[in-house]
């Protein structure tokens, strides 16, 4: 495990200054509550040294923020700094995951197959729609069901304009491999500058389901990672379980903590 001093607290600075130049921050108690558009929103988070003074009146006043907004109720934290807090999300009627967390340290080179191109995003790019529902089908779709078809709707619409006015600011960087002119798998990252120095994470890495168990998903992360360390002292992610972290792992990633996540339950 690493063991660079201040990792953790770097991270939860990158958290806190993320949503700076897209959102308002209002406060409920010790938490933060990003309000911002709809198509992007962020979850409250405790603010940095404030971990263990949130309270269920706290979270529920953040829900009622989120939810007045038209935002879905979301809380992040960092598992490490805030052992208490998953209990008092339950409490407030949240699901809480736990997500595995890693940095890169060891960067690997992953070479895609040999039919496999990859593509840097840009914001003209015509077919930005296209990747953001790939990236909808295959966080959706298990391993072996069909793919749902996109609709159009203008909460999707609105979504693209979105991602659209973030890659020309650069403050998502997407990158898109594909196989016989067919976008097949995307990931970003996104960079934040986090005093004086350029903090990244790693999201959205999807591949659909038929192309699975070929590397594309760790030939896209090593790619990305690759890019973001360009300009970035740090680079990181939370993966979805231990499988896809053992992934990462591969790829040079070295676990950290845990990042956990409350949420609405499905119902």
């Amino acid at each position: 495990m690493p063991s660079r001093p201040g990792l953790l607290d770097r991270i939860e600075r990158y958290f806190a200054v993320a949503p700076l130049p897209d959102a308002r921050l209002h406060r409920a108690g010790p938490l933060d509550v990003p309000i911002g558009p709809p198509e992007w929103p962020f979850p409250a988070r405790p603010r940095p040294g404030q971990e263990g003074a949130v309270q269920l009146a706290d979270v529920r006043a953040a829900i009622a923020l989120q939810e007045e907004a038209g935002l879905p109720a979301a809380l992040e934290w960092l598992g490490d700094r805030c052992r208490g807090l998953a209990g008092v999300a339950r409490r407030a009627g949240l699901a809480v995951e736990e997500l595995p967390l890693l940095v890169s340290v060891d960067p690997v080179e992953v070479l895609l197959p040999a039919e496999v191109r990859l593509y840097l995003v840009g914001a003209d790019d015509p077919q930005l729609a296209r990747y953001q529902l790939l990236t909808q089908e295959a966080f959706a779709t298990p391993v072996g069901a069909p793919a749902p078809a996109g609709s159009g709707a203008p909460a999707e619409v609105a979504l693209t304009t979105v991602l659209r006015e973030r890659v020309a600011a650069g403050r998502t960087v997407m990158m898109v491999a594909v196989a016989d002119g067919e976008p097949v798998a995307v990931g970003s990252h996104q960079p934040v500058e986090v005093d004086g120095l350029e903090v990244s994470e790693v999201v959205g890495v999807a591949t659909l389901p038929r192309f699975r168990g070929r590397g594309l998903g760790a030939g896209l992360t090593s790619a990305l990672v690759e890019h973001a360390r360009q300009s970035a002292d740090l680079v990181f992610l939370a993966a979805g379980d231990d499988d896809v972290a053992r992934v990462y792992e591969r790829v040079g990633f070295a676990r950290v903590g845990s990042s956990c996540l409350a949420e609405r339950p499905v119902r």
